[in-house]
């Protein structure tokens, strides 16, 4: 497939860069990590869920699927992607090679997953952009799929420190909503720890790092040389995209103290633990 045959098949193809949803513009140009924390905070959750052999592994939203190779290179015993647009799936569905795995459309909140189906169950960069309902919504249903003591990872965007103003809070949040084009909810990082909790997580570990996401350093520690400069190239080509990703950068850089990645990794709790 070519790169223009391939930015056909992305995920917003069909719509103007000026109206386009964020993560995917950035797709566009050529941006294939769209965590917060970029590939050094997807490997700490990884690592923090411990997937072996033994585990069936259900992703949330896999978006272009850099995450889904990772899982599979630590051989599951099976992975499904759950993605609710058709050419996501397509795109998860490319780097799909090991037997037992699969990507279907689906909403995160009702996977049509059997109960207990799942050891582990991972988003990333999903739940931000969701209503305080519609994430304890997912949050359930990662407890429904999961066994007990299976384990749940969550990659978002977080607020700082945990007692910003409410004030602050909106301003944020519409800031960023104005500059993705999509409705962005983030939570403080106890807020994250108190959702995962109330829906029956035991967390176990928490880890943060900067939101550095259209950062140089950031760019070339997940993207290499290589992707960079197509980046950057494809970028300095496009006039839109060009203004969309300086408003972008310019909105992370202002709330630079105020915002950053969070990873948490929960146990599910059996029936009965308190």
């Amino acid at each position: 497939m070519t790169a223009h045959q391939e930015a056909l098949e992305l995920p917003g193809a069909h719509l103007e860069v000026g109206r386009m949803p964020g993560h995917w513009l950035l797709a566009r140009v050529g941006k294939r990590v769209l965590r917060p924390g970029g590939l050094e905070l997807t490997r700490k959750m990884l690592e923090g869920l411990a997937i072996s052999s033994r585990d069936h592994v259900v992703e949330l939203a896999p978006g272009l699927g850099a995450t889904a190779r990772l899982v599979l290179a630590r051989g599951p015993a099976s992975y499904v992607g759950i993605e609710r647009d058709d050419a996501a799936v397509r795109a998860t569905a490319r780097v799909l090679r090991a037997g037992g795995a699969s990507c279907r459309q689906g909403v995160a909140s009702e996977t049509g997953l059997d109960a207990g189906a799942a050891t582990v169950v991972l988003g990333e960069a999903m739940l931000t952009m969701q209503t305080v309902d519609q994430k304890r919504a997912i949050a359930r249903e990662a407890h429904r799929v999961l066994r007990p003591g299976g384990r749940y990872g969550i990659h978002e965007l977080a607020l700082v420190p945990d007692d910003l103003s409410e004030r602050e809070r909106t301003e944020i949040r519409q800031a960023l909503s104005d500059a993705i084009h999509v409705g962005t909810r983030p939570l403080t990082v106890s807020e994250w720890r108190q959702l995962l909790e109330s829906e029956g997580f035991a967390v176990i570990s928490s880890t943060t790092a900067p939101m550095h996401l259209l950062e140089p350093g950031r760019l070339l520690a997940d993207e290499g040389v290589v992707g960079t400069l197509r980046i950057i190239a494809n970028i300095v080509r496009t006039p839109a995209a060009r203004r969309r990703v300086r408003a972008m950068r310019s909105v992370f850089r202002r709330y630079a103290s105020k915002i950053c990645a969070v990873v948490l990794v929960a146990r599910r709790r059996s029936d009965g633990d308190g």
